[in-house]
């Protein structure tokens, strides 16, 4: 089953890829958010992404683990 979360950027105009994956909890650590990057298990809007500090903007959607991530402003 997919979850789904939203997260919002809370007036920042971005977060890196590898924070929000552990902020979410998608991520047990940095590292592992890392990994899980490196490893080609993270999309971002639907393309894989491999740069671990990408920047994440309101508008995006990161998949993960069966997890959905909808970035909000």
């Amino acid at each position: 089953m997919t979850k789904k979360i939203s997260f919002n950027l809370m007036g920042k105009e971005y977060i890196a890829l590898c924070d929000l994956l552990k902020i979410t909890s998608v991520a047990n650590s940095g590292g592992e958010a890392k990994q899980m990057i490196t490893q080609s298990l993270v999309l971002r809007n639907n393309e894989i992404e491999t740069r671990k500090t990408a920047k994440i903007r309101a508008g995006e959607v990161i998949y993960c683990n069966n997890i959905i991530i909808e970035i909000q402003e």
